[in-house]
């Protein structure tokens, strides 16, 4: 297509005609992939006589194609743009960056960014001499331009991929110091000097960020360039040309350059400002600039948060990045010597102001309190905060110098809190207050732990902080409850100050003011939390919860949910009559917080993380009423919609928590509903397409629907939920791309068919088996391997002649039982075995040896019936002496007869333990696998030792003869093994019997 024609379709792009729009749109991806098409719309981009429009058109679509198909897709896939087409692309592309307006300079310097990465340097050598050249001339910021997407390619790689960096420096870095200092020496610079100067600062940053470049450590050229920095720092801004809105004023290009001089210097302190962390190759260079350089910054810190002091601007994010510089230099004695003289001012007039509520707080608080709220909790905002700055630097301040300021400060707060009082209402300093309050209650731990303050701590609450709850100013009430939180957890030596301020936290949450509302809300968890009588919140519960749904309906705040799960918590069943109004406002909450994010895909990720937090309060609450099985069918149809829209791709961000409740629903509930049985193909589909990272979160709700929907699953054809499985299973072993470690889930579910449907699936036992030897024979992961191992010893007990056959038709029956036998019998030097290390190893081993046993004569040869007689008898003394170790041991995480999964890196103690148990907060699998030992506790029993002995039984009386010819061919430690297995048995069968007949004597 030639460019007449492009720019016409392209200028059809921008018609207010849909028809005509989707016209052009068809059009350019019809024509996208001919030759020259790249071409010409890099022409027209650059075509200064083109509207600017269509230009930018053109460079979105170029951008959008470039990242789309400069490189395939997947390794082998066809290359979509010619190598012609490429070629022009990079001859022209760096002039072309500079030559166009930001608006478009944007587009292009993305593509810039793909192809840099994609090709340089071997696809793009001429780059880096193109940059090294351009430098030179009067012009310099496209190639500063190019110079920093190169230089950030590089910014986090280590070892040998950072390799190309060094030439890169080699290259530019004199070109570039030469630059740095001619611009510096403009006595009234303009604006477009700060924007070189700010390319130049993010370049160096990037090339030291990981280590300091090799050209540097020549004391002459650091010391240029850092004179270069500190001449960046010392100067004024210019006041001509300053923004008055505050938004534009911080991102004005010279309080940038200056922001990222403070961002370099604080970088170089991080990194060499400690010689207990460092390299021994770097210890001279950081000894060069501790001695030379870090106090000079320290200087010019100090300089610049004068300003502050006297009335002056300075962004907040260069005063949170001294405030770290000064943080990191007081534990350093040579540095707190510099900063001791100035430390009264610093304290007291600088820090002190940067912590109490100012006209910004107070402008978003009347204004816009959901900001307010959002700012308050967000962790990144943190980051950038010049308050939690602060916060941080009194902290560290006390923590490590406090024999010389803590007594100082605080007696500062105390006159804070002095003044306040001896005020006229009215005219009180509420800002000051609200400071000296955030102070106390950001050195609640070092407070905590120090006399005589951890004596007078009730006492201070008492008088200063408590009477704020009922203050005029709505924003000490918030203060108040913030700090009541804080220290909720006190002895309190007179119960009726906790239960006063106990009270008046949960009257907060009735507050007119909302962030009030929602800092009481967070208080509150600790009071829950430091509660030792709960008949305190026993009694206003109800209401208790009606104010939590309530402020949930007006914002979304994760700690709004924590604190609901810590009443959850506490209370246990005790919240079985509001669990389904709990269920009902939590999920309404969910689908509020997920209308949210889909309405404003750049919105913040609080209501994200809000989402996430109801769904772990309703698995929560569905924890607490798990043996009330009567409310699941109650709760059912409130969930299910959130459980079949999250288990798609629209729920990736929450996918763990949805499963988590589905594996409640479908353990807890009565019975598994056909409408929980929808669930089925939706998980299937997931693992099949996106979600084999969550197969081990997605094996307990389908263990589930296995276990207790047995005849489900195994009657119904429409779904085919055997077929299903099958197809899942099979594809999953039969990957090659697919890690031994994501495939462990897969032979765990074998297991938990063949041990559920015994009888029932024989026509799935030679597959099976099938997939389960190919993957065998070319896994290299011991774990995996006894998990493979112990789907035959699974398909031996669900039907013993049924496998052996089918191992002896595959041709692999010597080829596998000389493997189980080699893998039973490796062990470590300490004598612990190397594989099969669980409890619920050892029986799953047992259970298919023994099934041996019982065949009929004539199934085994002769030889083959001692080893695994003997390789029985030691399987079972070393799990009779597991379970006894961690009987002894009172670990009650016990042995799950039917799961103990487990991964590998969870074996150490060789108990089976809850599945999941190291997982973040506690994995719905711990109370799952609990329960499971309780409701299969018979089988748990007796599924080795009895079943064990019953085999030895049928042996013996099925072939007495080979029976008493294989005794009496055993050595007297195997003989008395056997006989000691002999009598636990029985008394197990014996004990068993009696606790079945006192269960049904008490129903």
């Amino acid at each position: 297509m030639d460019l007449p024609n492009l720019t016409l379709i392209l200028r059809g792009a921008l018609s207010p005609n849909p028809k005509e729009r989707l016209a052009a749109e068809e059009s350019l991806n019809q024509f996208q992939y001919t030759p020259q098409h790249l071409v010409r719309l890099l022409q027209i981009i650059v075509d200064v006589n083109c509207d600017l429009a269509v230009r930018q058109v053109a460079s979105i679509h170029f951008k959008n194609f470039i990242a789309k198909n400069w490189l395939p897709q997947e390794p082998g896939n066809q290359q979509k743009i010619s190598v012609a087409d490429k070629t022009m692309v990079r001859q022209n592309l760096p002039a072309f960056v500079a030559q166009v307006p930001p608006l478009l300079r944007v587009q292009l310097g993305e593509c810039m960014k793909t192809i840099v990465h994609a090709d340089y340097p071997e696809q793009w050598p001429t780059l880096l001499p193109w940059v090294k050249h351009n430098l030179q001339a009067q012009q310099v910021y496209g190639p500063l331009y190019v110079l920093r997407i190169l230089s950030r390619k590089y910014e986090f790689k280590t070892d040998e991929e950072r390799i190309p960096v060094h030439l890169i420096i080699e290259e530019t870095f004199p070109a570039l110091l030469n630059i740095f200092t001619r611009l510096v020496q403009f006595v009234n610079p303009p604006l477009e000097v700060a924007d070189l100067l700010k390319l130049i600062c993010k370049i160096f940053w990037s090339s030291i960020y990981l280590e300091i470049p090799k050209q540097l450590f020549d004391p002459n050229i650091f010391n240029a360039w850092m004179l270069l920095f500190l001449n960046i720092l010392e100067r004024p801004v210019p006041l001509e040309g300053q923004p008055t809105d505050p938004e534009q004023r911080k991102s004005w290009g010279w309080w940038k350059v200056k922001k990222w001089a403070v961002h370099i210097m604080n970088r170089l302190y991080t990194r060499f400002g400690d010689l207990k962390l460092l390299k021994p190759e770097n210890k001279a260079f950081a000894q060069m600039f501790q001695k030379h350089y870090a106090g000079k910054i320290l200087e010019c810190h100090l300089k610049l948060l004068n300003v502050i002091r006297q009335g002056g601007y300075l962004p907040e994010r260069v005063i949170n990045l001294i405030l770290q510089y000064l943080s990191s230099s007081i534990s350093k004695n040579s540095m707190y010597q510099l900063l001791q003289p100035q430390l009264d001012v610093l304290l007291f007039e600088i820090i002190f102001p940067l912590m109490c509520f100012n006209d910004t707080d107070d402008k978003l608080w009347h204004e816009d309190p959901h900001e307010y709220i959002r700012k308050g909790y967000d962790i990144i905002e943190d980051l950038y905060s010049p308050r939690t700055a602060a916060m941080d630097f009194v902290s560290e301040l006390v923590r490590k110098r406090g024999k010389d300021n803590l007594e100082k400060f605080l007696l500062f707060i105390v006159q804070v809190f002095q003044r306040y009082n001896e005020a006229a209402e009215g005219y009180r300093p509420y800002r000051q207050k609200d400071g000296a309050l955030l102070a106390v209650g950001a050195l609640c731990d070092k407070l905590k732990q120090t006399e005589p303050y951890r004596s007078d701590l009730e006492r201070m609450l008492v008088q200063h902080v408590f009477p704020e709850f009922r203050s005029p100013v709505g924003h000490l009430r918030a203060k108040a409850a913030w700090v009541a939180g804080q220290y909720a957890n006190i002895n309190f030596s007179d119960e009726n100050n906790f239960r006063n301020a106990l009270h008046s936290v949960v009257s907060g949450l009735r507050d007119p003011e909302l962030p009030v509302r929602v800092d009481s809300v967070f208080a509150l968890r600790s009071f829950v939390e430091a509660c030792k009588d709960l008949n305190e919140i026993r009694q206003i519960l109800p209401q208790l919860l009606d104010e939590f749904f309530k402020l949930m309906n007006e914002v979304e705040n994760e700690d709004l949910v924590f604190t609901l799960e810590t009443i959850v918590d506490k209370f246990g069943e005790e919240m079985a009559p509001y669990a389904l109004g709990l269920c009902q406002n939590l999920a309404a909450a969910f689908w509020k917080c997920m209308q949210s994010a889909e309405a404003d895909e750049d919105a913040d990720e609080s209501g994200a993380l809000a989402a996430v937090g109801c769904l772990r309060a309703i698995s929560t609450i569905l924890e607490s009423v798990s043996r009330l099985p009567d409310l699941f069918p109650q709760v059912e149809p409130i969930l299910l919609p959130i459980m079949k829209r999250m288990l798609t791709t629209d729920g990736q961000d929450v996918f763990e928590e949805v499963l988590e409740i589905v594996s409640y629903m479908t353990f807890f509930s009565p019975t598994i509903s056909l409408e929980m049985w929808s669930l089925w193909p939706l998980m299937m589909e997931a693992l099949h397409d996106w979600a084999i990272d969550f197969f081990e979160n997605i094996l307990v709700p389908l263990d589930n629907f296995i276990s207790r929907g047995t005849g489900h699953f195994l009657t119904c054809k429409d779904p085919d939920y055997q077929q299903s499985l099958w197809m899942t299973i099979s594809s999953v072993m039969s990957n090659k791309n697919i890690d031994d470690q994501d495939i462990e889930p897969a032979p765990k579910l074998i297991e938990v068919v063949f041990q559920n449907c015994k009888g029932q699936v024989d026509q799935w036992v030679e597959p099976y088996l099938r997939i389960t030897i190919e993957r065998l024979q070319r896994t290299h992961r011991a774990y995996l391997k006894c998990l493979l191992m112990e789907v035959v010893a699974n398909a031996l007990y669900y039907n013993a002649a049924l496998t052996l056959g089918i191992l002896h038709k595959l041709g692999v029956a010597m080829e596998v039982f000389s493997l189980w036998f080699q893998m039973l019998q490796q062990v470590k030097k300490s004598g612990s075995p190397v594989n099969f290390k669980r409890e619920h190893d050892k029986k799953v081993c047992c259970l298919g040896l023994t099934s041996l046993l019982a065949l009929p004569p004539g199934h085994l040869p002769d030889e083959s019936i001692g080893r695994i007689f003997r390789a029985t008898l030691d399987l079972l003394v070393a799990y009779k002496d597991q379970v006894a170790a961690a009987s002894k041991e009172d670990e009650e995480d016990g042995d799950d007869d039917m799961d103990g999964f487990r991964t590998e890196d969870d074996e150490d103690d060789g108990s089976d333990g809850e599945m999941g148990d190291d997982a973040e907060d506690g994995d719905v699998a711990d109370s799952l696998r609990l329960q499971k030992l309780v409701s299969q506790s018979l089988l748990a029993c007796l599924v080795c030792s009895h079943f064990s002995t019953q085999s030895y039984e049928a042996f013996s009386a099925s072939d007495p003869v080979k029976f008493q010819s294989l005794m009496q061919s055993l050595d007297f430690q195997y003989q008395a093994r056997a006989s000691g297995i002999a009598q636990h048995a029985e008394q197990r069968r014996v004990e068993i019997e009696k606790e079945k007949l006192e269960k049904a004597n008490g129903s």
